[in-house]
């Protein structure tokens, strides 16, 4: 058991670090649709997330579930709030419809 923890916090940490580095190298123009990539990605780990909570037995299970259905929640409401004020930097406002 503590060996399959020690693989999963190390493959945890290498994803951070991966992460970081391919995100770093994103161009600001693709940021939105990376956004909305990543949302669709959220929302299949809450799914994910939800389920393990539903049918776990241990404690450990439901506690982590639980973590996850929040941070994932996070994520896709946070990632739908700023892609929704970059669309809004895209709309024309009264001012510019007056010639």
């Amino acid at each position: 058991m503590i060996e399959g923890l020690l693989v999963s916090l190390f493959i945890f940490i290498l994803a951070i670090f991966l992460g970081f580095e391919v995100i770093s190298k994103v161009p600001s123009i693709l940021h939105t649709p990376l956004m909305s990539g990543s949302n669709a990605i959220s929302g299949i780990v809450l799914i994910g997330a939800l389920i393990v909570v539903v049918r776990t037995d241990e404690m450990l299970g439901t506690v982590v579930g639980i973590g996850a259905v929040v941070l994932a929640t996070i994520n896709v409401v946070g990632g739908f709030m700023v892609t929704d004020r970059m669309l809004q930097m895209f709309k024309k406002g009264p001012s510019e419809n007056n010639p």
